[in-house]
């Protein structure tokens, strides 16, 4: 026999006890430590896994529930912008807008002074067309023409008013009035793109 075992035969009970369990100490820290640990470690990860997914279905439920109410949102928006985009004339409109402009200021009476278009500042997704005007007669004349221009059917934003100066000839007084008429006009994809491009 093995000399070591024959030595481990010899020891008094209470040694081999002793030894007996350190023996199975030893062997369930291996199992433990070799085999349970990482399964339960694999596990956790698994469960983390499971409720993440679980998170992901519940809130592509939550958006497939609402489904039919974010398409009626967005045929809604789409309404809205088709409906915007008619108050954006496009670049062959703009001549004919600017003449109504002053078609409604000769029709409320008044005199131009001037009426010059300048260049075009583009936006994302319009230009702005700025147009210096400067008009005289009456006070309610230019009120009236600037009611006027409300009124159309294109947006027509009238800002920087200034009175020039202010005349009495023969019972009536007229002002010299200066502005800046704004307009817009919706840039088309080739505009964007070749803008997007320097």
């Amino acid at each position: 026999m093995d000399p070591q075992i024959e030595k481990i035969l010899k020891l008094p009970t209470r040694q081999k006890f002793a030894l007996l369990a350190l023996v199975l100490v030893l062997e369930g820290a291996a199992l433990f430590y070799g085999l349970y640990q990482p399964r339960m470690n694999a596990y956790a990860a698994l469960q983390t896994q499971l409720e993440d997914l679980q998170r992901q279905i519940q809130e592509n439920r939550r958006i497939a529930n609402n489904l039919p109410r974010y398409k009626s949102e967005y045929e809604q928006l789409k309404k809205d912008l088709d409906s915007a985009l008619t108050e954006l004339p496009n670049q062959k409109e703009i001549p004919a807008l600017l003449t109504s402009i002053s078609s409604i200021g000769k029709a409320a009476g008044l005199d131009f002074l001037l009426f010059r278009p300048k260049p075009e500042v583009p936006k994302d997704f319009y230009a702005e067309v700025p147009v210096d005007i400067a008009v005289s007669g009456s006070f309610y004349n230019v009120a009236g023409f600037f009611l006027e221009v409300a009124k159309l059917p294109r947006i027509v934003n009238i800002n920087n008013v200034n009175i020039a100066e202010i005349k009495n000839a023969g019972g009536r007084t007229t002002l010299a009035v200066n502005c800046l008429a704004t307009t817009f006009r919706f840039l088309d994809k080739k505009e964007t793109k070749d803008e997007k491009k320097p």
